[in-house]
C-alpha cells in the first residue's frame, strides 16, 4: 500500500460535504426571496402609497355655494304691509334717502346718518333674486367703499330694524322709504307712500331727528 493514500471512505465523505454546503446556498437563497417586500402584483417593488381621489363635481358645487364669499344679494320679497321690498340676504329691508340722488348717483347720508341708515356697501359684483340686475349699480362714498345703487338710489338698513322682515324705518323723517324692487318708494297699505313721521315712536325711528 503506497505511503499516505487516502482511504476509500474519505471521498464519499468529501463530496457529501460540497454537496451540503450547495444545498445550505439554495435554502438561503429561497429564505431572501421569501422575506423580501411583498406587493400586491407579486412584483417585488415597494407598494406606492395611495393617492387622494380629487374632489368630486359635487363636493366642488357645495363647497362654492356654502363657503361662498360672504357677497351682497338683493332679494325682492312680499311685506305684509308695504307689498314688494327689497331686502338683503339676511332678510332686512332696505331703504332709500329722499336726500340723495339718483341721477347721478349720489349718497349725503355721512357720519351720525350712517351710524344709524348703515349704507349697504359691496366690493364684488351683487346677485339678485327677483330683481332685475340691469337696475343695479354702485356710488362711491367719501370713505372710499361702494354703495350698491338700486335704479341710481343709494341702498340702506335701518339700526331700528333688529329682526328679518322689519320696516321700522318707513316714513322715518318724512325721507326713508323702503324700497321696492325697481327702485321707488314702498306704498304704504293704503297704496299710498308712507305719510312723514311726524315724531317717530322709540321703536319704530329710535327718536333719531334732524331728517333721519
Amino acid at each position: 500500500m503506497p505511503k499516505y493514500a487516502m482511504p476509500k471512505y474519505a471521498v464519499p465523505g468529501f463530496a457529501a460535504r460540497r454537496l451540503l454546503a450547495a444545498a445550505g446556498v439554495a435554502v438561503l437563497a429561497l429564505t431572501a426571496g421569501a422575506c423580501g417586500p411583498d406587493t400586491a402584483d407579486g412584483s417585488g417593488g415597494s407598494a406606492a402609497a395611495p393617492t387622494a381621489a380629487p374632489p368630486t363635481a359635487a363636493a366642488t358645487s357645495s363647497a362654492t355655494a356654502t363657503g361662498g364669499s360672504g357677497g351682497v344679494r338683493l332679494v325682492a320679497v312680499k311685506s305684509a304691509t308695504l307689498g314688494p321690498v327689497v331686502t338683503d340676504s339676511a332678510g332686512r329691508t332696505l331703504y332709500r334717502f329722499d336726500k340723495d340722488t339718483a341721477k347721478p348717483s349720489a349718497s349725503t347720508c355721512v357720519d351720525a346718518c350712517a351710524a344709524k341708515w348703515p349704507p349697504l356697501t359691496a366690493q364684488d359684483a351683487v346677485q339678485v333674486t327677483g330683481v332685475d340686475s340691469t337696475l343695479v349699480g354702485s356710488v362711491a362714498r367719501p370713505d372710499g367703499t361702494k354703495q350698491v345703487t338700486l335704479n341710481g338710489w343709494p341702498l340702506y338698513r335701518f339700526a331700528g330694524d333688529t329682526a328679518a322682515g322689519q320696516t321700522n324705518g318707513q316714513g322715518v323723517g318724512g325721507t326713508w322709504f323702503a324700497s321696492t324692487p325697481e327702485g321707488k318708494k314702498a306704498p304704504s297699505s293704503t297704496g299710498q307712500p308712507s305719510a312723514p313721521a311726524a315724531s317717530p315712536s322709540a321703536s319704530q325711528g329710535g327718536g333719531y331727528s334732524g331728517g333721519y
